[in-house]
């Protein structure tokens, strides 16, 4: 009878396991398929800036050091490895330069009633909501997989398998002030 009871308890033991172990895999790959999202529309934004600088570049021949920046942040942005705290370093970098890049079309009112620019400009807008949609489901995905983590019993199980904290994807805090473009 002791020997039923033995076996019953380690059969539970290795059903909660399992179970705990398959709920951070689940949790995980849920991190990394929102992570794919952002990537997604980063790289549609990146394929974007190109058509829209060259079109801000026809009306503002005379803002050279806002077209260079922009261009730089693009390219930084899609370089940029596989460390999600650079990557997000440099995508924010990126938004900042295309802000100063609308900033700049401001003072141009034909290229903002040109109607390439304005479909460009929504294409940005609607990538940038993307963006921003995809952020936050990607760190509400961060959010779940390290509160799993974390918690007991799971931080056992989660330590034995070699399960680490997720970084959140992060606006640093020069990112968030308004670039000030001056004539």
């Amino acid at each position: 009878m002791f020997d039923l009871i033995l076996i019953g308890v380690i059969v539970l033991i290795i059903v909660f396991v399992i179970l705990v172990y398959n709920g951070l895999i689940v949790k995980r790959n849920r991190v990394n398929n929102a992570w794919s999202q952002i990537d997604v529309q980063l790289r549609k934004r990146a394929n974007l800036v190109p058509n829209l600088v060259e079109t801000v570049k026809g009306y503002a021949t005379h803002e050279k050091s806002v077209f260079e920046n922009v261009t730089k942040a693009r390219a930084n942005a899609i370089n940029t490895g596989g460390n999600l705290k650079q990557k997000a370093q440099a995508e924010n970098m990126l938004t900042g330069a295309l802000k100063s890049l609308f900033a700049v079309a401001e003072a141009y009112p034909d290229l903002k009633a040109n109607e390439n620019f304005k479909l460009l400009q929504e294409q940005l807008d609607g990538i940038e909501s993307k963006i921003a949609y995809a952020r936050q489901f990607y760190n509400d995905s961060v959010l779940a997989f390290n509160n799993a983590k974390q918690t007991f019993p799971n931080n056992v199980f989660a330590g034995m398998f070699g399960f680490t904290d997720k970084e959140f994807f992060e606006t640093e805090e020069a990112d968030r002030k308004v670039p000030k473009v001056s004539f």
